[in-house]
């Protein structure tokens, strides 16, 4: 799908596609810059390769993560929203002291447009709610301008998303579905409230893919995998931890991994290092499984 100009717009994926993460992948930092620069890299990930949801579980089940997950949480949210809406979304919270070290993810939801003459008919725009006049609602769409949605009454700083309807005046907007829209249009960010057995078996996935160095390396499964990915429609991607692996994850719920997920797999075999951080393991397992598609 293309632009004017020849620019790629990326579309949706096939399949629904979530990554699960370990509220434990930052415990290991000690820092808060650094923790922020960890997460930021799962979320510029996410984004490139089109990933659906990102899903925070707790894998230490006697230890109290909300800490961990929170600052996952809070930091993902952030990236994930338009640059526009940040200070009207977003109140001054220790857990974005570092926000500026985070990289843009530049997807069509974040768009670099910000005058009212560029804005199109038809054209989708995330938006927060700014207030309200006679005819409705007030929506911030990133221009000088707000955007009208007619008779409607919604509540101020609440996100919406919103098609573009006319450009008469004031412009004027309709309230969208995300399911309207066919291009990427970013990640939504789900907390577990059950660690990753209890999760996994909640949800209805017809794939679940499990990353671990104890895996069967990809090169020897790659083809019964792929077969598997294109006749799924929710897939989830699990990563295990910096000081614990899917396996170990698992056992403390007293249940094997081998029954919780479909594949068991060595993205990054014969590797250089003891051991392969959360971070590294996404970028390296999407990268090679975007393509599959």
């Amino acid at each position: 799908m293309k632009v004017s100009g020849g620019t790629e717009v990326p579309s949706k994926r096939a399949s629904e596609l979530a990554i699960a993460i370990p509220a434990s992948f930052v415990s290991d930092v000690p820092h808060l810059r650094e923790k922020t620069f960890r997460i930021g890299l799962i979320g510029r990930a996410a984004a490139i390769f089109r990933v659906d949801e990102v899903i925070v579980f707790p894998d230490f089940p006697k230890t109290d993560q909300r800490r961990d997950i929170n600052l996952i949480v809070t930091i993902l949210a952030y990236m994930e929203t338009p640059q526009y809406l940040r200070k009207r979304l977003f109140r001054i919270q220790p857990e974005l002291k570092y926000a500026g070290v985070l990289p843009p993810l530049r997807t069509p939801h974040h768009p670099l447009a910000d005058r009212t003459e560029d804005l199109k008919v038809g054209e989708f725009r995330e938006g927060a709610v700014i207030g309200q006049s006679k005819e409705g609602s007030l929506i911030d769409v990133g221009v000088e301008q707000p955007a009208l949605v007619v008779g409607v009454k919604l509540q101020t700083n609440t996100r919406v998303t919103v098609r573009i309807k006319s450009l008469e005046k004031q412009p004027k907007a309709v309230l969208a579905d995300r399911k309207e829209i066919k291009q990427y249009w970013g990640y939504r960010i789900t907390v577990s409230e059950v660690p990753f057995g209890q999760m996994v078996k909640k949800r209805q996935f017809d794939l679940i893919v499990a990353t671990s160095r104890k895996g069967k390396p990809i090169d020897a499964i790659m083809d019964e995998l792929v077969k598997s990915w294109k006749q799924s429609r929710k897939i989830l991607l699990a990563f295990g931890a910096p000081t614990q692996g899917l396996f170990e994850i698992a056992a403390h719920e007293h249940l094997k991994l081998e029954d919780l997920s479909h594949f068991i797999v060595n993205t990054i075999p014969n590797q250089g290092t003891e051991t392969v951080r959360t971070e590294e393991a996404v970028y390296a397992s999407l990268a090679l499984l975007n393509v599959r598609e």
